[in-house]
């Protein structure tokens, strides 16, 4: 089953670095960020993991959990962890789920339903798909998706921006326009009449009737 924007995200249970988890219940009533991995000691996924160890007081700033997955057993994950922590400046500060059985990457579509074996004997390219990026609303509602390549690595600033947006959105009647940063302006949602957006935001700019340019709202609606 092909996971989409708007679905639910699957619920699991899992051992990860910081112990047995249950998917829901860690996220509580935080937004997520479960971000995968193809298998341990990868070269571009070191890199990556680093730089969200890094970047983590950014997420808890905004109310976000993050947690990584790779196809390998957690107990395994400690040494790609020193690893990252030698090459990267920084270790992973918040759990690494071990996926050996599979079972998440299956649940996410990440990889076929009939995969099995041993995880040791799959190569990163076995499980190159394992390269995906879930933001999960604290309703557990999957609000993005990102597919990545093995050969390049993400953008995790994007996905605070997005994040920006999708918490901003879901407090205004407001949508925002492309390469949109916090604090510039936004778009009045199409779905708002009218005579319901002057009540809320007074007055507004109009280069065509579909598009109505507004400060951005501030606070909580």
């Amino acid at each position: 089953m092909t996971l989409q924007i708007g679905d639910t995200a699957p619920d699991f249970e899992a051992e990860t670095t910081e112990g047995r988890m249950r998917f829901h219940k860690w996220i509580g009533d935080s937004w997520g960020v479960l971000f995968s991995h193809p298998k341990d000691f990868t070269p571009v996924c070191t890199t990556e993991l680093g730089y969200m160890a890094k970047i983590k007081p950014e997420f808890d700033r905004r109310g976000v959990k993050i947690i990584g997955l790779s196809v390998d057993a957690a107990e395994d994950h400690a040494m790609w962890a020193r690893d990252i922590e030698e090459t990267q400046g920084h270790a992973p500060n918040y759990p690494i789920i071990g996926d050996a059985d599979f079972n998440v990457s299956k649940l996410y579509g990440m990889l076929p339903a009939n995969t099995s074996g041993d995880p040791a004997e799959r190569t990163p390219a076995d499980n190159q798909t394992v390269r995906n990026v879930f933001v999960i609303d604290p309703d557990k509602k999957v609000k993005l998706i990102l597919v990545y390549p093995m050969t390049t690595g993400r953008n995790f600033d994007e996905v605070l921006r997005v994040i920006d947006s999708l918490q901003l959105t879901s407090d205004h009647k407001v949508a925002t326009p492309v390469n949109w940063q916090q604090g510039e302006d936004v778009i009045i949602a199409g779905s708002v009449s009218n005579d319901e957006a002057m009540a809320t935001f007074g007055e507004w700019e109009e280069p065509r009737p579909y598009i109505r340019i507004v400060p951005q709202p501030n606070g909580s609606a």
